[in-house]
């Protein structure tokens, strides 16, 4: 289970080409995890990007009534 933390980077990295400020303990929770990986952007950094489990997870998630 994520903390709402965690499920709000992994929101945040499937909203934006260029997300912003991570908390890095939970980009390494949701590597951990599989749900992101870290992929190589220009020769000056790295962004984190969804797995297919990611992908998985959200599109999981949307489908949950309240």
């Amino acid at each position: 289970m994520l903390s709402h933390h965690e499920f709000a980077t992994l929101v945040l990295v499937n909203g934006c080409s260029e997300p912003a400020e991570l908390d890095c303990e939970d980009v390494e929770a949701l590597l951990a995890h599989d749900l992101l990986t870290l992929e190589s952007h220009g020769p000056n950094g790295i962004r984190p990007q969804l797995t297919a489990e990611g992908c998985a997870y959200l599109k999981a998630l949307s489908r949950v009534r309240a």
